[in-house]
């Protein structure tokens, strides 16, 4: 392998016999008239070192040219002319002014020179490259085709050539821009449109497609796979392009296909100077810091550069392993990691007292629909007992903002977290109320790959070879990616000017088994052949079809297209008390979990188990569009 010393000797010998070339060039011959020889021989003598110089300013004894790109191209270059310029007036003095030599070199040879003198120092350099290159290309047997013939695509052709950790050879281009088919790019020619996938992959030999595409809706990225699969090969992606403005990955960061691409919308634009209002240069406290919600949310606010940010969760793995994270990727933002249980009334206050936060985002809960079936008590004091106490505390100790983390399941609800969930959103709008502060709530769905929810569920299923539970095939979900839940999250804490419930607006609802189907399909299986979807009905406490409005609900648009307010009611403050008692009662050593359940349906009169027909389906919702008044 060529090292930069080798460079070195190769160029003093080429660059000695370069005058000697450029004067046999300008006499066609070695027939030289008297003197030249002379005068070539102190020329190269004396213009070596400039070049030699230039070539090592320039940097052309440090670089790995097996990786060359366009940046070594202009190196070359640039030492070359610089060199060219300073060799031209070394020609002169030694013949002209200083009549160091018999005969001035001509100004054809000393333009000869200058060329001949880029060619030896890039010509050996570019050898290594293609060698490097044609190397790459014979070793490596993934033929793939790139679909998106955009920046992203050619940033993905450049990484199958220039690094040793691209183990694929891309063999094509297919784009649905009817100006690019045909042409090159890369050297590599878009062949046709998506719909040609399939042929392209037959007749190209293709085993692999990579979707250069991070701005692409859901469904057209659901339809490159589903071709793909359909011709047997595997699909990898671009990160979206949520992740590339954010920083997290680069372009060239491929991953396989996951279910969030298939569900993936147009990507969210921020008021990033309203939202910046929350957290820059201040104190913010995060409930359920650990979680899935609350640890994006301390992610996402780190990066708004508050003095100092509080992580309090109730798992001190949880609060270890954010706070780490966190202290990594922002050294400079202050960090305060709190273990504390929000249903401790004097550790809230004292936490409150301590850190005098500006702003809470309280996303701690108890979440599992079934699992708060059988736990009626912790849903209670978890949910509105925990709620209660932050609130007071936040009230006690004048915090500008809150923002409860609410639930789609708080609708019309039929299940006990629903239930308290849904109370946690009246204690927040009747401090509000009360003590006219900035204190609101956001509910919304289904967050994809949060612990414990169904697309990690239905992972852990296919990996154990199946079969996939589904409870009922026409199970709807509302589901949105955890970084796009935060970022309106912090929208809605921006908008809300005290009361209010925010609603996100979550897209159309899913069928969940389309999303198992979608998932065993990524995993490069086929339903019935290699694994089994089975359905097992519908468990205590669900839905059919979750929604995020009531029917009668005054939703009018804010500021942000994806965020809508709900104008509901003032709450009767007389409910205070009436939710005093039902914490009394979840409390109590010896409580009938019986008689909790019937003084949560007595606060929360919609609330209703409904009869496990699944047999019977109920008429599905309206959307959120639907209920938008003028």
């Amino acid at each position: 392998m060529l090292r930069n010393r080798h460079f070195f000797l190769l160029d003093v010998v080429g660059l000695l016999l370069v005058p000697f070339i450029a004067l046999a060039l300008r006499f066609e011959g070695l027939s030289w008239p008297a003197g030249y020889l002379v005068s070539a021989a102190v020329f190269a003598a004396v213009t070596l070192p400039i070049r030699l110089g230039f070539a090592w300013r320039a940097g052309l004894y440090s670089c790995m040219w097996q990786h060359a790109s366009i940046v070594e191209l202009e190196r070359i270059l640039t030492a070359a002319m610089l060199a060219a310029a300073a060799n031209l007036v070394v020609g002169l003095a030694l013949g002209d002014w200083l009549a160091l030599t018999p005969q001035r070199m001509p100004y054809s040879v000393l333009a000869l020179d200058a060329l001949f003198a880029v060619t030896v120092l890039a010509t050996p350099r570019l050898a290594v490259r293609l060698l490097h290159r044609r190397r790459k290309r014979i070793g490596e047997r993934v033929r793939t085709i790139v679909v998106g013939a955009g920046s992203a695509g050619q940033m993905i052709a450049n990484e199958s050539v220039a690094s040793d950790r691209a183990h694929f050879e891309v063999v094509a281009f297919v784009d649905d821009d009817a100006g690019k088919l045909g042409k090159l790019l890369n050297g590599i020619r878009v062949e046709g449109r998506i719909d040609d996938l399939p042929r392209l992959i037959r007749s190209l030999g293709a085993t692999e497609v990579i979707i250069a595409m991070p701005s692409a809706r859901g469904t057209a990225v659901r339809r490159v796979v589903e071709l793909a699969v359909e011709a047997g090969a595997r699909t990898r992606t671009v990160p979206s392009l949520g992740d590339l403005v954010s920083g997290r990955v680069e372009v060239t960061a491929l991953r396989p296909v996951e279910i969030q691409d298939l569900l993936r919308r147009a990507p969210i634009t921020t008021d990033i100077a309203a939202v910046r209002t929350l957290a820059e240069g201040k104190t913010v406290l995060v409930t359920g810091a650990g979680g899935s919600i609350g640890s994006e949310l301390c992610r996402q606010i780190a990066a708004l550069r508050p003095e100092l940010l509080v992580l309090l969760d109730h798992s001190e793995n949880q609060v270890f392993e954010i706070e780490g994270e966190l202290r990594r990727r922002f050294p400079t933002v202050g960090l305060a990691p709190v273990v504390a249980d929000i249903r401790d009334e004097r550790r809230m206050r004292r936490t409150f007292e301590r850190f005098r936060p500006f702003a809470v985002f309280h996303a701690a809960a108890h979440k599992h629909v079934p699992l708060m079936e059988e736990n009626v008590s912790e849903a209670v004091t978890n949910n509105v007992l925990g709620t209660r106490n932050v609130v007071e505390a936040a009230v006690e100790f004048d915090v500008t903002h809150l923002v409860l983390i609410s639930t789609d399941k708080a609708v019309r609800p039929t299940s006990i977290m629903g239930a308290t969930k849904r109370l946690a959103e009246l204690i927040v709008r009747l401090a509000a109320a009360r003590e006219k502060r900035h204190f609101v709530a956001v509910r919304f769905g289904n967050v994809l790959g949060s612990r414990g929810s169904v697309v990690p569920t239905f992972m852990a299923q296919i990996e154990r070879g199946g079969p996939v539970t589904v409870t009922h095939p026409d199970m709807r979900r509302f589901f949105m990616t955890i970084p796009e839940a935060v970022q309106l999250v912090l929208q809605a804490g921006a908008l809300g000017n005290g009361g209010e419930l925010f609603v996100l607006d979550m897209g159309d609802a899913v069928k969940i088994a389309d999303l198992a189907r979608d998932l065993i399909r990524l995993s490069g299986l086929e339903e019935g052949v290699d694994i089994e979807l089975r359905y097992t009905g519908i468990r205590p406490g669900e839905k059919l079809y979750e929604e995020v409005l009531f029917g009668d609900e005054d939703v009018r648009d804010t500021a942000h297209a994806k965020v809508l307010r709900v104008l509901a009611d003032e709450p009767d403050e007389a409910l205070r008390l009436r939710i005093d008692e039902l914490v009394g009662l979840a409390t109590h050593a010896r409580v009938d979990e019986r008689v909790l359940r019937e003084a949560l349906q007595a606060l929360v009169p919609d609330f209703h188990v409904p009869e496990r027909r699944p047999d019977v389906l109920p008429l599905r919702p309206r959307t959120t569009g639907e209920h938008r008044t003028a």
